[in-house]
Formats: C-alpha cells, structure tokens, sequence
C-alpha cells in the first residue's frame, strides 16, 4: 500500500489546489486532487453532480475517492473542502502527514470570487463560506498534523514551508 507524502485540508479558497501542484513540483512527486477524482468518477463536473445527483450523492462519491486515494497515491493529495465532514474520512486520516492550509474570510472570498463553479456557495457566497469555515474549522484542526497560514501569502512560499515540515 502507497501513503501519500502529505495530504492537504482547508476551507475553499485555502489554496488546496494551487499550493498542492507547487508542493508536488517541489517534492518531484505527482499531484493529485480527489474532487478532479470525482468528476472522473462521475463523468461530470461537481456543480453538475450536485443538481442531478445532490449533495449526498456527491459526498458518497467523495468517502470513496478519498479511501482510494489514501491507499494509492504516494505524491500530495489534496481533499475537497468538505472531505473532513465525513467520520470515515477523518478516521482514514489517522496516521497520515495532514497540513491544514488555514485562510480567513477575506482571503478566501478573494481567492473563490463569486463561487462560481461551487455549488454550495452559488447563493450569498460571502455569508456562505463563513459557516462552512466555520463548521469545518474545529475537523480540520482535527485531522491535521500540521496548520499553514495561508493569508496574504504566495504558493511557493507556501509550498517551501510546507517542505521545511516534511523534512524529519
């Protein structure tokens, strides 16, 4: 069984994405995201399995995604904003290096714009990704082994520290 070398959490706008792809360039190792896992899974995009499908089906989709992942990937993973809300995927968590890619409001209402593209801020984003920061926040300081502030900063300096936290 693979272990990824880091596996990383936060709210939408965290910079999970951005910041995984130059993690993974610096660690010469592949980059994988379990919500472009998902939309494979699902032949569609997120936005579209949450109006056909609704939001159960999709985070079924998304525990499975993230016990496949989490046994095969040995790169930098990163998990959908929401991966943390489910039990098993929390439990799964155990024993893995997890960075916490903290943001406040500001920088990730910035970050997500208008959220176009996430369903679960299409109304009052703003009002919105507060309480999903909000409820996520206690389960990402749960799982992780590690927290980066992200405000205000770049992705590589971010990577770089993230790199400074791997090294035993």
């Amino acid at each position: 069984m693979t272990k990824p070398l880091c596996v990383l959490v936060g709210a939408p706008g965290s910079g999970k994405t951005t910041v995984g792809e130059e993690l993974a360039a610096l660690l010469g190792v592949d980059f994988r995201d379990t919500d472009a896992d998902i939309e494979r899974m699902a032949g569609k995009p997120i936005p579209e399995i949450f109006i056909d499908e609704g939001e159960a089906h999709f985070r079924t989709l998304e525990r499975a995604a993230v016990a496949a992942a989490l046994a095969s990937h040995g790169g930098v993973l990163a998990l959908g904003g929401g991966a943390v809300l489910a039990e098993e995927n929390r439990a799964a968590l155990v024993g893995h290096t997890v960075v916490h890619l903290s943001v406040e409001l500001p920088d990730a209402v910035k970050r997500v714009g208008l959220g176009a593209g996430r369903p679960l801020l299409a109304i009052n984003p703003r009002a919105t990704l507060k309480h999903l920061m909000d409820q996520r926040r206690p389960l990402y300081a749960e799982v992780a082994t590690a927290t980066v502030v992200t405000d205000g900063r770049n992705p590589p300096e971010l990577a770089a520290e993230i790199v400074a936290l791997l090294k035993p």
